[in-house]
């Protein structure tokens, strides 16, 4: 850790939201955090800041304490998903009819950061209710797992023959393929499983709401 890189990234940030050093220390409940650390960068001193200090102050400078520390990602942390089309609780969703263009359909922001590998799906359906309503958005990653691995949980499916599903998944009577559990339908079962995603986390759908502009959506305040 070079003291005077992460000096210049905690004014960076200082700069970019228009905080004083103190307004920010005492934010992060460390009063001299930041004075302390361009004393230090002034002497010379390589004990201007610990790791506990640096992890206080990233949110409230709105990053975070890896970037602070080392310049690892991005300034700010990401928190834009982007919704890549509808999942079927209850209903069929075949992605090839959506007409989804390849950007998704929009976006949403979340109050939290995400990695880059996340996307959405907007819940379509009621055969999940009550742990799931149609139009709220799940998270999950877009590589996925194996289908194994997601046996006794909620999960994002993609069926062999295209189909989407919202469901808790289950092993079936024949090796290869699984059952579809819903809350409040009957199971699908016997199917095979081209792609499978745990749900990460999960946006309600009185929580966002589309802009203006068609293709992003913010969280509603």
């Amino acid at each position: 850790m070079e003291l005077e890189d992460v000096l210049a990234r905690v004014e960076s940030r200082l700069e970019a939201l228009g905080l004083s050093a103190h307004a920010a220390s005492l934010a992060a409940k460390k009063p001299d955090a930041i004075r302390n650390l361009r004393r230090a960068v002034k002497n010379g001193d390589r004990r201007g800041i610990t790791t506990e200090t640096l992890v206080a102050l990233a949110p409230v400078l709105k990053t975070t304490a890896a970037w602070l520390l080392e310049g690892v990602g991005g300034p700010e942390p990401g928190n834009l998903v982007k919704v890549v089309g509808r999942i079927g609780a209850g209903a069929e969703i075949q992605p090839e009819f959506e007409q989804i263009p390849a950007e998704g359909l929009f976006e949403i922001s979340v109050p939290f950061s995400i990695p880059e590998d996340a996307i959405a799906f907007e819940v379509e359906g009621e055969s999940m209710w009550p742990r799931y309503d149609s139009g709220d958005v799940i998270i999950c990653w877009r590589r996925g797992e194996e289908a194994s691995s997601v046996v006794g949980r909620e999960a994002a499916v993609r069926t062999h023959d295209g189909r989407r599903f919202l469901k808790r998944v289950r092993r079936g009577a024949i090796a290869g393929t699984y059952d579809l559990e819903s809350h409040n339908a009957e199971p699908i079962r016997g199917i095979e499983i081209a792609w499978a995603a745990t749900i990460q986390a999960v946006v309600r759908a009185d929580q966002w709401k589309r802009t203006s502009h068609a293709d992003r959506a913010y969280p509603v305040r």
